[in-house]
């Protein structure tokens, strides 16, 4: 097994038109896959941490992350650093997801943030936004 610390690449892994969903409450996140799977062109990939979501990105470079703020193991403020840490993924759009997302920390990330509960419209339309944005850069 690798060396959780050692620093990697996506430049192996192929760009998808996946979303990457890190949730760690199940049913919420198999809510999230189907919603995003059926209503938007996107495949929606799901992680239940950090650690796997870091996993996942070695396989698949996803056009975008939900993250959750609270996971087990890591925040998904500490994830969206470590992942745009990485090689491939350094512009990775990236939404948090909280009911409680300290607004400094995705502020100085200049990251939108999602407050829990969402619409699932208002989730659906920050995504096609998002990707819009990504897409003319």
């Amino acid at each position: 097994m690798a060396d959780n610390n050692e620093p990697f690449s996506t430049e192996e892994a192929p760009a998808t038109n996946a979303i990457l969903v890190v949730e760690d409450d199940h049913d919420l996140g198999a809510f999230l896959i189907q919603a995003i799977t059926q209503q938007t062109p996107y495949q929606a990939l799901l992680a239940p941490d950090g650690e796997e979501a870091l996993n996942l990105v070695r396989e698949v470079t996803p056009a975008l992350a939900l993250l959750d703020y609270h996971l087990p193991g890591m925040n998904g403020i500490e994830l969206s650093d470590q992942l745009h840490a990485t090689k491939g993924l350094e512009t990775l759009p990236t939404i948090i997801a909280s009911a409680d997302v300290p607004p400094s920390a995705v502020a100085e990330r200049h990251l939108p943030s999602l407050s829990k509960p969402f619409e699932l419209d208002e989730l659906l339309q920050t995504i096609e936004q998002i990707l819009a944005e990504s897409a003319q850069e």
